[in-house]
């Protein structure tokens, strides 16, 4: 079962304007069909007010001149309105000088309060009943409801309005608000991405990356990808650059020697030199570029480092014409990380050799370390003159070389920064500090 949203989600944002939307809906259709269904089936408090009046006229009528002016104000009523009206006294008889018909008597079941609904399949007027003022009597007043004074017949509109327009206007408020909450970030998220290509990289708008819920987390996630993006353009256009740099002193070389006069033996060996250094510089280049854009993590298994440093202390020695007793290693017999075999091995190859590089004739290079928790720092150590402190971290960029050394002299810079990106593909770390003598150079990698 999966876990609830978190509180900032926007879950809950989205759930509370419909929850809002559907309340609202019901609220105005119950209070405006409410007073709709008042104002279409019942009469309205000026028409009530109005048939009080016209009753205590006749009350008034039968207690100043008794039966005649009960007869006198219902004339006047019926020919005023243009309704059959008749009083009667609390046990239903007529307060006129005529007697109550058949007729009428039958009409009296039909009769109903002023405060009862109307309905609108009653056939011709409706018959009510206005008692008279408490202190004029107790009769009462039947009278049809005149055509004026008849509730609003509009039901229909009324309904549609309520029942119908109502809510269509909430639903599409709902519609905007949600299109506000959801589309207005993401169309401004697709114009930055489509502007990314004319400006080199795209960064979401600050209103978006504050956010706390999923449409903020995309927000800066996209600034994150734009910022990783920005930064790998220039370093493949740095890398470039100092590639076609390094490569220019060796072509002038090259046109230096066919200009020349050399014997053919000598300008063989020559070009021999300076297209094996091009080829190396090539390689190295490639290498590195392949380390960049390679996955986060490489295949691992464990590794011994102490035989590992054999192998390549044994290579070392070979090529530098070092003895072998000038590169010990301090590291116990059970130091094992987990690793990429081959990219470990290169990098410290590659460690090695700037070591020896940087190394006085007679100096020693030595791999030491020490368990620290779940990992292993290990470290290649020389005895050379070491790099200013401004520089310890410059040391790592490409084609870094602090002594301005020409590649086929002193290297091409790409050593130790192959071996930091080999080292970070593995899960590890290499930094660099100053040691009184040397330069040491430490790794952190897992402990397998």
């Amino acid at each position: 079962m999966s876990a609830l949203p978190s509180r900032h989600s926007l879950f809950w944002k989205l759930l509370a304007l419909t929850l809002g939307a559907c309340l609202l809906i019901v609220w105005l259709s119950w209070s405006w069909g409410r007073a709709m269904e008042v104002r279409g089936y019942r009469l309205e408090p000026g028409a009530q007010a109005e048939l009080q009046e016209q009753a205590a006229r006749v009350a008034a009528a039968w207690h100043e001149e008794g039966r005649a002016g009960v007869d006198r104000a219902l004339a006047r009523l019926r020919q005023t309105e243009g309704v059959w009206a008749i009083a009667l006294d609390p046990l239903f008889q007529s307060l006129a000088s005529t007697p109550l018909t058949r007729a009428e008597a039958e009409r009296l079941r039909m009769v109903r309060g002023l405060d009862w609904p109307l309905s609108a399949r009653t056939r011709g007027a409706p018959l009510l009943e206005v008692p008279f003022p408490a202190h004029l009597g107790e009769g009462r007043l039947i009278v049809e409801l005149p055509a004026r004074l008849r509730p609003d017949p509009t039901r229909l509109v009324s309904r549609l309005l309520s029942h119908g327009l109502l809510p269509l206007i909430v639903t599409l408020a709902l519609c905007a608000l949600l299109y506000r909450q959801l589309m207005v970030p993401l169309r401004r998220l697709r114009q930055q991405a489509l502007s990314a290509g004319a400006q080199g990289a795209a960064f979401a708008a600050p209103e978006i990356t504050r956010r706390h819920d999923e449409l903020g987390d995309l927000g800066r996630a996209f600034a994150g990808m734009a910022a990783r993006l920005q930064g790998q353009t220039r370093y493949q256009q740095r890398l470039l650059r100092d590639l076609s740099h390094e490569l220019r002193t060796p072509l002038s070389r090259l046109q230096v020697l066919c200009e020349g006069q050399d014997d053919a033996g000598a300008l063989r060996a020559r070009l021999a030199r300076e297209v094996q250094g091009m080829q190396q510089l090539v390689e190295l280049t490639l290498e590195l570029a392949w380390l960049d854009t390679e996955p986060p993590t490489l295949p691992r298994e464990p590794v011994a480092l102490v035989a590992l440093w054999e192998i390549l202390g044994e290579d070392a020695a070979f090529e530098s014409g070092w003895p072998r007793d000038r590169l010990p290693c301090g590291l116990p017999a059970d130091a094992r990380v987990l690793a990429n075999l081959n990219a470990l091995s290169r990098a410290l190859e590659n460690l090695l050799r700037n070591a020896i590089r940087h190394s006085p004739a007679d100096g020693q290079i030595r791999l030491d370390g020490r368990r620290d928790g779940a990992d292993w720092l290990f470290w290649v150590e020389d005895q050379g003159p070491g790099v200013p402190a401004a520089a310890l971290d410059l040391i790592f960029e490409p084609f870094s070389r602090l002594n301005g050394a020409r590649p086929g002299g002193d290297g091409f810079g790409l050593g130790l920064s192959i071996a930091r990106s080999a080292i970070r593909l593995q899960g590890g770390e290499l930094h660099a500090e100053n040691r009184h003598p040397g330069l040491r150079l430490t790794l952190r990698l897992p402990a397998a």
